[in-house]
């Protein structure tokens, strides 16, 4: 069922060495469903100690403690794991100790039951001792036991349970969502780098929307994203937006995302995040949002600083979202605006928010289609050239660094984009001429 030269091979080492060796969690769940399965865990009734007695390179000192060993083997690094029972998670994350057990007992304090299935290698055959099977032919997520004790084991498990849901297309058993929607509050104290991790999976998933309506539903979302909150209700033209109030939109618009990168994925959530705060309603009944792109892009800043994105992953959704507004004028731009446009290092993803975000409103995609025809026309032309003339040029030229030389420098690229200048010498004579 899972063929993997590599895993099979240190099975093999350890069943010959006296000791029971199994395949463990996601990747028998994934291989079941004839899913991929890029990594393969191994479980084991050898203690650490025996496994690099047998292992003499694998080592990690740090994940001994908890019966974890890894090991690289070709282009593979193997987390080899004691079958154990975990003490009391006194910090909600770990456990204060472990004790090493049988196999059975191993997955009984894994987290969900479609999660606590093992595949012995050599034999073919699926352990099954947490009815993991059944639930996968049901397609529900259940936690294995106490759902109440395995969420306070580990809080993440409560964006852990929404996320297998919205990935694998799974409802969530009843007694697991009560206990998931009553211990939410807890999350609270989770390191925010950790939900930020579960968040992407949620909105990169097959099912995006859905993920959404999880989040909400559980209370997730009040404690982690409130901001998200204040769009439910915040009415918009009915001429743009048919579809009904912010939320709704930004809702429909996640259905429409295919594969998303986590940069889409987060500039479509929140791409709209500043419209209730700048909502006016004219004399005439028209309901404006001036402004909300820039006031959105300084909440998402925000959002994505509270959550630990990194620097460069923040500044592309900030990007995304202070400049979603500007297609509409894409056909009137200047050529030298419009390469500048399809110059940035966001272009791809905001053009495809630009392609979500009209299909799930008004449905005119003319614009979206000009772009793609434009890009495809400047395609056979290098559509974001070094300048002819450099700051160093203009300074020969009699010229001092300030505000002036950097509209001069501005005024120069926009002429050498638009093909008025053809090469270096017409545009240092261009730029002597402006000089003077």
């Amino acid at each position: 069922m899972i063929r993997h030269p590599e895993a099979e091979a240190i099975v093999l080492r350890l069943t010959e060495a006296g000791h029971q060796a199994v395949y463990a969690g996601g990747c028998v769940r994934d291989a079941l469903l004839g899913r991929p399965y890029p990594d393969v865990d191994i479980a084991t009734s050898a203690t650490p100690d025996q496994v690099q007695t047998i292992f003499p390179k694998a080592s990690d000192p740090q994940g001994k403690a908890f019966g974890v060993i890894r090991l690289r083997q070709g282009d593979h690094i193997f987390e080899i794991a004691t079958f154990r029972v975990d003490g009391p998670y006194l910090d909600g994350r770990r456990p204060s100790s472990v004790t090493f057990t049988t196999a059975e007992e191993d997955a009984k304090r894994r987290d969900f039951t479609v999660n606590g299935m093992f595949f012995h290698p050599l034999r073919n055959q699926v352990l099954d001792f947490v009815r993991g099977r059944n639930d996968l032919d049901a397609k529900i997520i259940r936690a294995i036991g106490d759902p109440a004790a395995r969420f306070q084991e580990d809080r993440l498990r409560l964006f852990r349970a929404i996320r297998f849901a919205v990935q694998l297309g799974f409802a969530i058993e009843p007694g697991t969502w009560e206990a998931l929607v009553r211990l939410a509050p807890e999350s609270k104290n989770l390191a925010p780098e950790r939900v930020r991790d579960e968040l992407v999976k949620i909105f990169t998933s097959p099912d995006p929307a859905r993920g959404l309506d999880l989040l909400h539903d559980s209370g997730l979302v009040a404690i982690w994203l409130p901001e998200l909150l204040e769009m439910r209700g915040c009415a918009q033209s009915p001429e743009h937006h048919p579809e009904g109030d912010v939320w709704t939109h930004t809702r429909l618009l996640l259905t429409h995302l295919k594969h998303p990168s986590p940069v889409l994925a987060l500039s479509a959530l929140l791409h709209d995040v500043g419209k209730p705060r700048t909502s006016r309603t004219e004399p005439s009944g028209r309901i404006r949002f001036f402004g909300h792109e820039g006031v959105g892009a300084r909440m998402a800043e925000e959002i994505l600083r509270r959550l630990r994105f990194s620097n460069e992953q923040i500044e592309a959704v900030v990007a995304c979202i202070a400049n979603h507004m500007a297609f509409k004028d894409a056909p009137q731009m200047r050529v030298s605006t419009l390469k500048r446009l399809l110059a940035r290092p966001t272009f791809s993803e905001e053009l495809e928010l630009h392609r979500v975000d009209c299909t799930a409103s008004h449905g005119e995609l003319d614009i979206h289609r000009f772009l793609l025809a434009k890009q495809a026309e400047f395609s056979k032309e290098e559509i974001k050239p070094k300048p002819w003339v450099t700051g160093h040029d203009l300074e020969t030229l009699g010229m001092r660094p300030g505000p002036s030389m950097g509209k001069l420098l501005h005024q120069l690229m926009d002429e050498q984009l638009e093909g008025k200048l053809l090469d270096r010498e017409a545009a240092l004579a261009r730029a002597r001429e402006l000089v003077r």
